[in-house]
């Protein structure tokens, strides 16, 4: 006789697992929250989606942005649970939502992360000794939210522009080689403080892209990215990090990127994964980047 009482069981589980891929997205949907600031925001919040969405691999993507949050202050914040972030969300449709008052335990809890991103404020993000304290406190806090099932990603952020007036630059002697070369040492270092399963070097792709016709004109106030070619590098170098291929340039650039500059940031990108700690000189001609 057939067991009525297992065969509904079964079907509910089944339509409860049927249920949640829609609501959530499809089973192979990758999910990344990252945590931190405007630099999180110049390289996960733009063109990512798209860049995953062109190759057909959905992605929901978090971010919790305070602008200028060190990693002292998340810490802070974890430890007294404080609803104070921006929370930006895509969703696997490429919905965009922003809540406000969100603490870092609710975002962690939204959705079944794969990855976790953490970085350090810019104008620290080449002094090791502003790692060593809140780091490994908040890479346990979410581990134990997470129960140990997010990978963690580490954020490797860019050198300002060499004419910048951010007034934390005078932390570098105000030079860029100088930025940068702490912040590939820095960030070489971070694995001996935590686990970090994944390095997303968009500081290297950044400095590799300076090599190219595209110059030192990469921010649009001498530290932020610009809003099409410099946050389009940091897009390809989050894409191919992930997804283990190069950005898919030749399928979604964005409309003012022309195709010229769609490949430095594709070679830039690609050159910083391969060798995230160094500069790599990007020879695309300019005299293709011809305007849309």
């Amino acid at each position: 006789m057939l067991n009525y009482t297992r065969f509904f069981l079964v079907i509910s589980l089944f339509l409860s697992v049927a249920w949640n891929g829609h609501v959530q997205g499809k089973p192979d949907t990758l999910r990344i929250l990252a945590i931190g600031n405007s630099f999180s925001q110049d390289a996960v919040e733009q063109y990512l989606h798209e860049l995953a969405e062109a190759t057909g691999k959905p992605m929901i993507i978090g971010n919790m942005y305070i602008g200028g949050a060190p990693l002292s202050l998340h810490l802070e914040n974890v430890q007294g649970n404080k609803a104070v972030y921006s929370y930006r969300k895509i969703d696997v449709d490429g919905t965009k939502t922003t809540q406000k008052e969100i603490s870092i335990l609710t975002a962690l809890r939204d959705e079944p992360w794969d990855y976790v991103s953490l970085q350090q404020v810019s104008s620290l993000s080449g002094r090791m000794e502003s790692f060593l304290e809140p780091l490994p406190i908040v890479h346990r806090y979410i581990d134990s939210v997470m129960a140990g099932n997010a990978k963690f990603i580490w954020h490797q952020t860019w050198a300002y522009q060499a004419n910048s007036t951010h007034k934390r630059f005078i932390n570098y002697n105000k030079d860029q080689q100088t930025m940068y070369q702490a912040i590939a040492s820095a960030s070489s270092k971070v694995s001996d403080v935590v686990q970090i399963d994944l390095l997303v070097p968009c500081g290297t792709a950044i400095q590799n892209a300076r090599t190219s016709f595209l110059g030192d004109n990469l921010t649009r106030d001498g530290f932020h990215l610009d809003l099409q070619i410099g946050r389009f590098i940091a897009a390809c170098t989050w894409y191919e990090s992930l997804f283990g291929r190069v950005a898919p340039v030749d399928q979604y650039r964005p409309e003012q990127v022309t195709e010229a500059q769609a490949e430095v940031a594709r070679q830039a990108a690609h050159a910083a994964v391969g060798a995230p700690f160094s500069v790599t000189e990007i020879a695309v001609e300019e005299a293709e980047a011809v305007p849309n």
